[in-house]
C-alpha cells in the first residue's frame, strides 16, 4: 500500500486563513516536515533561527529576504536554502507571500 499524500494549494491556502496563523504545517514525517507561510504586504516576520535545515519555495509574492546579513530580492518561483541555525527574515513584503516551506529533519516545536 502507497503511502503518498497529496495535497491542494487552494484548501491548503483556506485552511492557512481558517487558522488565523501566517502558518500551518501540512506533513510532518520523521525526515520532512512541510508548510505553507503566508505574510501580508506590508507584514512582518515574525521568526527566529530553527534548528533544521529550511528550504522556501515563494509561490507567489515580492519581498526582499535577508540571511547572516546577505540580502536579495525574492518574488514568484524564488527558492531558498537556509541552514539550521541561521539568522533569516523575509521583509520590505511588496505583495502578500505565499511560501511553501521545507524542513530537515522534522520541525522541532
Amino acid at each position: 500500500m502507497s503511502s503518498m499524500q497529496a495535497f491542494d494549494l487552494t484548501d491548503l491556502r483556506a485552511r492557512q486563513a481558517a487558522g488565523e496563523k501566517l502558518y500551518l504545517e501540512f506533513l510532518r514525517v520523521p525526515a520532512l516536515s512541510t508548510g505553507l507561510y503566508v505574510l501580508p504586504a506590508g507584514g512582518t516576520d515574525p521568526q527566529k533561527p530553527h534548528t533544521e535545515d529550511e528550504v522556501y519555495y515563494v509561490i507567489s509574492g515580492r519581498a526582499r529576504f535577508t540571511c547572516e546579513g546577505e540580502e536579495i530580492a525574492v518574488q514568484d518561483g524564488s527558492t531558498i536554502y537556509v541552514a539550521a541555525g541561521d539568522a533569516h527574515r523575509f521583509h520590505d513584503i511588496e505583495e502578500e507571500l505565499t511560501i511553501l516551506v521545507l524542513f530537515a529533519p522534522a520541525e522541532v516545536g
